[in-house]
């Protein structure tokens, strides 16, 4: 076995990667809301898309929105 030399990393030098993954994240899962459509799948099974203007409205009341959208 042979031994290796390990850097490490401080937390705070981390703080802009951890971040940039809150916000890319955030930004996945509003953009799979906004992006679904009702469909129809196996057995008949109807799903319905999120309705839109509700969507916004409750991303709004919890600030998630910039003021001009």
């Amino acid at each position: 076995s042979e031994a290796r030399d390990c850097a490490f990393l401080p937390n705070h030098a981390l703080d802009s990667v951890f971040g940039a993954v809150v916000q890319a994240t955030d930004e996945a899962i509003i953009d799979s809301l906004v992006a679904n459509q009702t469909m129809v799948g196996r057995d008949g099974l109807t799903v319905m898309a999120l309705p839109h203007d509700r969507l916004r409205e409750i991303l709004k009341d919890h600030n998630r929105l910039s003021k001009s959208e």
